[in-house]
């Protein structure tokens, strides 16, 4: 007998956060998440400052903590139910989003992703990465380096990376929370100190670091640098501003914003105050992704269970789930809604 239920019995899932340590980790995921499960650390480890909410990679799967599927891990999900859990539009093999949140006690380095043409032309492992940022939470002396400046010519950027000038060639903004940032590959970016980042990317782990800000580790060694193929991913063309301001203001019925809406992955704001129903289609077209940034939510659908998302809660809603129900409890709710169309 199979220890997996048949398709038409999958529910919502939820998984264990993997929590990663960075030498720029920072307190915010406590502070902010009330993360009880955070691991204890010795005073010289390096902070928490990442939280892999769901991701499918080799070195880091997520598992199941919900239902009778816990203790799978998500690829093992994907390999049994594939397009029932994952939906008819994604054609790989593995989860197509990395879904985090970041910690920023201290400034993160200068660093860009590749894009896909990169990636075919070097051949070198190196994996596409587009992602965007929502500010779940920030402190009040936040900010965010996104994006260079008209000024910022290659070889300038060049000769002022190694010195603090270097944050000068880029577009710097002020945190707001609920303002978003969409960083397209090949945008050089930095998140600054006191910063709490909902990140949506493509599932890569491919970062090219051009500058650390003249930091060292616990050891006095500076990390290492990717100045060769960083230079190269910058897509020095694109000077558009990715900041993506927060909407305000409060009215008496369900809002939509979309935030992102590209080829790898689309992403929604929902700014609920009241009950939202949503439909994953029929055939099931994609798997949903919900995220609550703000207040509480209840999900729930004829025959399933229903789940409870407090702020900084994420689930996944198969794809051949079909109808089901977001209801803002405690007033209001934001949510954010990632999928592929």
């Amino acid at each position: 007998m199979s220890n997996y239920p048949e398709s038409r019995e999958l529910y919502f899932l939820q998984f264990k956060p993997i929590y990663m340590q960075r030498i720029w980790g920072g307190e915010l995921l406590a502070k902010k998440l009330n993360r009880t499960d955070l691991p204890q650390l010795n005073p010289n480890d390096d902070p928490i400052g990442e939280s892999w909410e769901i991701t499918d990679r080799e070195d880091a799967q997520s598992v199941a903590v919900n239902g009778v599927l816990a203790g799978k891990t998500l690829r093992e999900l994907i390999e049994h139910y594939n397009k029932d859990l994952l939906g008819y539009l994604h054609t790989g093999k593995s989860f197509p989003l990395l879904v985090k949140f970041i910690d920023a006690g201290q400034r993160l380095s200068l660093q860009v992703h590749p894009d896909e043409e990169y990636c075919r032309k070097n051949n070198d492992g190196a994996e596409p990465k587009t992602e965007m940022w929502y500010i779940a939470d920030c402190e009040k002396h936040g900010e965010i380096l996104a994006g260079l400046t008209a000024r910022a010519t290659r070889d300038l950027l060049v000769e002022k990376l190694s010195s603090p000038q270097a944050a000068d060639l880029l577009q710097r903004f002020p945190s707001q929370v609920g303002d978003s940032y969409f960083i397209q590959a090949g945008t050089v970016h930095a998140i600054g100190a006191g910063n709490l980042i909902f990140e949506i990317q493509q599932n890569s782990d491919t970062t090219y670091r051009i500058s650390d800000w003249g930091r060292v580790d616990k050891n006095g060694k500076p990390r290492t640098l990717h100045l060769e193929q960083g230079i190269k991913a910058i897509g020095f063309s694109n000077r558009m501003s990715p900041r993506i301001p927060a909407v305000t203001g409060e009215t008496g019925f369900n809002r939509k914003f979309r935030i992102v809406d590209r080829h790898c992955f689309k992403v929604d704001c929902l700014r609920l105050v009241e009950k939202y129903p949503d439909n994953t289609g029929n055939p099931g077209a994609s798997f949903h992704l919900l995220s609550v940034m703000k207040g509480k939510a209840l999900i729930s659908a004829e025959n399933k269970e229903s789940v409870t998302l407090n702020f900084g809660d994420s689930v996944l809603v198969p794809a051949n789930l079909g109808n089901y129900i977001i209801e803002p409890l405690d007033g209001n709710a934001t949510v954010l809604k990632s999928f592929l169309a």
